[in-house]
């Protein structure tokens, strides 16, 4: 007879959910602004803004990466076990060779 242990899930609610998507919105914004209205030439707030572009899609290409990464790791692990409860479910103790 074998178990099998499922590893734990994390989970994560609706409001922190919320909290994280206001907080980035509320962030790019700010920083936005800020560009915006900074007392320097044009090409300086534009230099300034395509470079916050590129760190926020950056910054998601990473998150993505990291989660595929665990995702990845997480699915292998379950192969594994699988395998072995195969073949723990195959083997018999009892049985002798001839």
């Amino acid at each position: 007879m074998t178990s099998t242990t499922k590893p734990i899930q994390p989970t994560s609610t609706t409001a922190f959910y919320l909290q994280a998507v206001i907080s980035f919105g509320l962030a790019l914004v700010a920083v936005a602004l800020g560009i915006a209205y900074l007392p320097a030439d044009a090409w300086v707030r534009g230099f300034l803004a395509v470079g916050m572009l590129y760190l926020v899609t950056s910054t998601f290409m990473l998150a993505k990466v990291v989660r595929d990464r665990q995702e990845l790791s997480t699915v292998s692990t379950r192969v594994d076990q699988a395998r072995l409860d195969k073949l723990l479910a195959q083997h018999d103790p009892f049985k002798v060779d001839a």
